[in-house]
């Protein structure tokens, strides 16, 4: 793998964990519920 696709991959995943993380929270701030991450791991709203 040359370094270019290494850094465009890096990018990429790295991107699609930020998105993912920013609609977690948005869904948990908007809604005032318990969101779920996909791993069975809630955020407590205590």
């Amino acid at each position: 793998m040359t370094s270019v696709k290494a850094a465009l991959l890096s990018f990429v995943m790295l991107s699609a964990i930020v998105l993912c993380g920013l609609g977690i929270y948005a869904a948990d701030a908007a809604t005032n519920h318990r969101a779920v991450d996909g791993y069975g791991v809630t955020a407590s709203l205590d």
